[in-house]
């Protein structure tokens, strides 16, 4: 397969090290299908607002949920495989006065996610995206985070198209790459419609063991032009953050001051789909790990971009690792569409400056302001 044409979103990311790893596209594991849905036909008097034959005069009618499991019920948007009937029971509230049922379904969706992962019935994109890994394993890991140690709120929400591709654009700071990971839980548990974000991640990322397959099954993929702009035309919501490493290891000094956005390649990918730019800024990250020095001999010699001296790290070994418990919060601006220039605008260099300028700058006011309005770092 021919080697992708890079995104300049950061010029530093070849300070990784090493040769670019290669686009790894696994095919399908053997498509869930699982086990076929059988179609239940209505039995007279025993539909939602039908009273049964033989009942006394003035008996309540049957509630729909009495009829039987959900999923065996003819859905206007076609029946659900087996695998996702369990998990959306499973997910299911547990009802009031019901006793253990929760526990039991909870049980139920466990064990049938364990058969499933066990017999090779679940499916994997060609970009190695595992949406029900990612659903059932990995946000659940990031979702403590999320909620109770970061405490972090969203804002805009509503500007994330409610379908289609989109390109969200944010800000990158914090040494380790947690607000690309709060960004993504964030994204799928506040929007209306539980979107998926796919990250655009550095060539690092996919050389590092374990990290590498965690990343592919979470829906990260190169920060290419092909991976790119495949992932919009298939109408995902692909997130970006251009400042690269530039961003994630400039020192605590330079906090929350945007670095410059490469040479606009997110801009060219947008306007090739036509897809809308959404502007994110995101506050709180800046001081989780407070970056007073950079041994960039060290660095050089580990083949990494930087090697964070923190007031923690390394002087406390792993305990140093440790990221401090600021609150966050993540703002999404209102978008930019993109669609309406013509196909050649993708080549027009003053074009992507512009409109990148014009991302960059609404990302930076966003920040200033948030600042303005936050009471303290931690609460």
């Amino acid at each position: 397969m021919a080697d992708a044409k890079v995104i300049p979103f950061d010029d530093d990311r070849s300070r990784g090290g090493g040769q670019r790893p290669g686009r790894r596209r696994p095919g399908p594991r053997r498509p869930g299908e699982g086990a076929k849905v059988r179609e239940v036909k209505a039995v007279p008097g025993r539909l939602h607002g039908d009273v049964p034959e033989g009942a006394a005069p003035g008996a309540e009618p049957l509630d729909a949920g009495a009829v039987g499991p959900v999923d065996a019920v003819a859905r206007p948007d076609g029946p659900r495989s087996a695998g996702q009937g369990a998990a959306e029971r499973a997910s299911a509230p547990e009802p009031r006065g019901g006793g253990g049922g929760g526990w039991d379904r909870r049980i139920a969706g466990g064990l049938a996610f364990l058969r499933r992962r066990l017999t090779g019935e679940y499916h994997v994109d060609d970009f190695g995206y595992d949406e029900e890994l990612t659903d059932q394993v990995l946000m659940s890991l990031l979702r403590p985070l999320y909620e109770k140690y970061f405490r972090v709120e969203v804002k805009g929400i509503e500007n994330i198209p409610a379908d289609g591709g989109a390109l969200i654009v944010a800000n990158h700071s914090g040494t380790l790459p947690w607000d690309g990971l709060m960004m993504q839980v964030g994204v799928h548990d506040n929007h209306p419609h539980g979107r998926h974000l796919r990250l655009l991640a550095a060539d690092l990322v996919f050389m590092l063991p374990v990290v590498n397959e965690l990343a592919r099954k979470a829906g990260h993929t190169l920060a290419c032009a092909e991976d790119a702009g495949a992932l919009l035309e298939r109408g995902e919501l692909v997130g970006v953050m251009p400042e690269g490493f530039k961003g994630i290891g400039k020192p605590f000094s330079e906090r929350y001051k945007l670095q410059r956005f490469g040479r606009g390649g997110f801009v060219s990918t947008a306007l090739r789909t036509g897809s809308p730019i959404v502007p994110c800024s995101i506050v709180g990250a800046e001081e989780i790990y407070p970056m007073i020095g950079n041994a960039k001999t060290l660095a050089r010699v580990l083949g990494i971009p930087y090697f964070p001296l923190t007031p923690t790290f390394p002087w406390l070994g792993p305990l140093g690792a440790v990221p401090l418990p600021t609150k966050w919060t993540i703002q999404f601006g209102e978008p930019i569409p993109t669609d309406g220039y013509p196909p050649e605008a993708a080549e027009d260099p003053m074009l992507m400056f512009n409109l990148t300028d014009q991302v960059r700058e609404q990302i930076q006011h966003t920040l200033y302001k948030l600042l303005v309005q936050r009471r303290s770092v931690f609460f």
